[in-house]
């Protein structure tokens, strides 16, 4: 699939002109030292060359920083202790700072990684009842840019886009909390199973480093979680689902949430730029989809808005012909929301036209209310209270 299939050289332009403006910092300690998580494997590469090393140096590097999750040199065995001290002159095996880590009585956990700047993002472990495992939901920008009035997160200012470094950094910052890098058995446990991309920010407006940040750790020879595991969702950002399909090809969802550009102009003012219309060809065209692996839409319900029955018949129509499933998720209010939640008659209602047509309409049960898991809560607090 062309780059530009859906997108014009300006646009895209744009596209990157915006994500440029809320750049990064740069990841270089104040000592001078640079931090190798978050490297291309060519970027590593290069580092090593630079230093006066053999090719090897970068897979061996590799191999300790993603596939064994070790955060200082001298852990690197393979490595004698005069280069290993030479590497800790030179550069850092870098993560996010825990600064709050709240565990809910559902065992759904949220972490409030800080990062350099002191800038800060939510990221929220997920387990799943059923099985000893469970997601990731990572956050790519700091704040969001979008505004959707029922996001609690799109309260906040968009302070700037993640670095690839900090994107990967959450997922092992995780793993470092759960124990989750090879032990010297070998035995390995997998409760952070799959990633999902549904954390602060858009995901799309972050393109480059959201991209990098996933191809690290899909890297076969790293974390090596696969593509299929791994779920990019987007409020519709159509000209880079292409570009995000073509290139990496992870699963899909659509932060849909109204069947009718009147009211998801009002909901996800997104909408007012990339119709329903648009955003559902950009489905169709998306590669990879198919009944094994459904595009979701995401589907919060709010009381009298978006909950009827006709709504329900309207989004049937609307996904008629695409690989999909619906996530119904009820409304969890927060301070200063004029939204109420469906009521469970009015879900089970919905529910059952989706099912009955054909597509998987889970009702999304909350988890992690009594920590505020909602995405945008705990910033949003710790942000009043620096005001304060």
């Amino acid at each position: 699939m062309s780059l530009t299939t859906n997108l014009t050289a300006a646009e895209h332009e744009r596209i990157l002109a915006k994500a440029a403006h809320f750049s990064p910092p740069p990841y270089i300690m104040p000592d001078g030292r640079r931090d190798l998580v978050g490297l291309s494997r060519e970027e590593l590469a290069a580092e090593v060359e630079a230093f006066g090393e053999k090719p090897f140096r970068a897979k061996q590097l590799w191999h300790w920083i993603y596939h064994q999750g070790v955060r200082e040199f001298p852990a690197m065995s393979n490595i004698a202790k005069p280069l290993q001290e030479k590497l800790a002159e030179r550069f850092v095996i870098g993560r996010p700072e825990v600064a709050t880590d709240q565990l809910s009585k559902d065992e759904t956990r949220k972490f409030l990684f800080r990062f350099r700047d002191h800038e800060a993002v939510e990221t929220v472990y997920i387990p799943d009842r059923q099985e000893d495992r469970g997601a990731v939901c990572l956050s790519s920008q700091v704040g969001c840019t979008l505004s959707c009035r029922f996001c609690h997160t799109g309260t906040q200012r968009l302070a700037r886009n993640l670095s690839a470094a900090e994107i990967v950094g959450q997922f092992m910052a995780a793993r470092d909390a759960y124990g989750e890098w090879p032990s010297p058995k070998g035995e390995t446990p997998r409760l952070l199973s799959t990633i999902v991309l549904m954390g602060m920010g858009e995901p799309l407006y972050n393109y480059e480093n959201v991209a990098k940040a996933m191809k690290i750790i899909m890297d076969g020879e790293g974390i090596a979680l696969s593509r299929r595991r791994i779920t990019l969702s987007t409020s519709g950002v159509v000209p880079m689902m292409d570009r995000a399909g073509a290139e990496l090809g992870v699963n899909l969802a659509i932060s849909l949430h109204a069947v009718r550009d009147d009211l998801r102009d009002e909901l996800v003012p997104l909408n007012r730029k990339y119709p329903i219309k648009d955003l559902i060809a950009s489905c169709h065209r998306y590669p990879g989809a198919s009944n094994a692996r459904r595009i979701t839409f995401e589907y919060i319900m709010l009381k009298g808005l978006n909950d009827s029955e006709a709504d329900a018949r309207e989004l049937v129509r609307l996904i008629a012909g695409l690989p999909a499933k619906v996530n119904l998720i009820p409304f969890n209010p927060w301070p200063g929301s004029s939204y109420e939640p469906s009521t469970p008659e009015a879900l089970k209602k919905f529910a059952a036209i989706v099912m009955k047509a054909g597509y998987a309409s889970p009702i999304r049960t909350p988890r992690g209310q009594d920590i505020l898991a909602a995405c945008g809560q705990l910033k949003s607090a710790l942000e009043q209270e620096a005001a304060e």
